[in-house]
């Protein structure tokens, strides 16, 4: 037994802590999609295929190895979402990046989601990151303005054109207005969202992107990210949340509150 961990080389380790970490982020990836099912599919397929050659089911065993013969192509097609998905974590650099957006923008983006909500007006606001949304600002009217929050709820207010897609913010301004987004595709998703919320869940499943979504019907603000949406029940917590993506330093004391702290 010793003999053979003597054996084993760092390299062996190495490749198998690699391939242990690839095959844990793809199962976050797809985790909770209905590319779950369709992996336990193709598993069942494949064990189905080698019952038949162990009971020697030639017609059952020629045509599940025609079918997954052209499993790569199958794979391709079937989790396309899932591979974009993962390419896009891949392509993310390692090192956190400066906020591309103040903390005098945040407030007005803040200041505006309150007022509609308040008012039954939904909203759709998607705050860019490093992941590029070219895609999706194509789709809607370029603005490049400034942000505030007059016109973010000009925007969204019933009569306007633009209210039904998404508003897209980078480097403090607004983009572009009337976005088309993706919208998902889990099946887990609470049956009483609509078509805003999926397209925000959506998103943020392919992109870093932070959105926040206001519900017409409801009033309730939400913040979208990696999949995951968070009920923001007051302005203090989407101000907080808000911060601690963009501006994490601003959180923290420094000077004499840091010392005072340590006291």
């Amino acid at each position: 037994m010793f003999e053979s961990l003597n054996l084993i080389r760092w390299q062996d380790i190495l490749d198998i802590l690699v391939v242990a970490f690839i095959i844990y982020q793809l199962i976050t990836i797809i985790r909770g999609t209905r590319s779950v099912q369709m992996v336990i599919g193709l598993l069942v397929l494949t064990i189905v295929y080698f019952m038949a050659s162990v009971l020697d089911l030639v017609t059952l065993q020629w045509l599940l190895k025609t079918f997954l013969s052209s499993l790569l192509l199958i794979v391709i097609i079937v989790f396309q979402q899932d591979i974009r998905r993962a390419l896009t974590h891949v392509g993310k650099s390692p090192f956190q990046k400066n906020a591309d957006i103040a903390e005098k923008d945040l407030d007005e983006i803040i200041r505006a989601v309150f007022y509609l909500a308040k008012r039954r007006i939904g909203a759709l606001i998607v705050i860019e990151r490093e992941t590029g949304l070219r895609d999706f600002v194509e789709s809607g009217f370029k603005l490049n303005a400034n942000l505030s929050k007059e016109l973010l709820i000009s925007i969204f207010m019933p009569v306007s054109p633009l209210h039904d897609g998404g508003v897209i913010i980078y480097k403090g301004r607004i983009q572009t207005a009337g976005c088309i987004m993706p919208l998902s595709q889990n099946p887990y998703i609470n049956k009483r969202f609509g078509t805003r919320h999926r397209a925000a869940i959506g998103l943020s499943e392919e992109t870093d992107a932070i959105i926040v979504v206001v519900s017409e019907e409801t009033q309730e603000i939400s913040l979208v990210q990696q999949g995951a949406l968070t009920a923001m029940h007051d302005e203090i917590t989407l101000t907080n949340t808000l911060r601690s993506i963009f501006l994490p330093k601003a959180n923290r004391p420094t000077g004499w509150k840091q010392w005072m702290g340590k006291t």
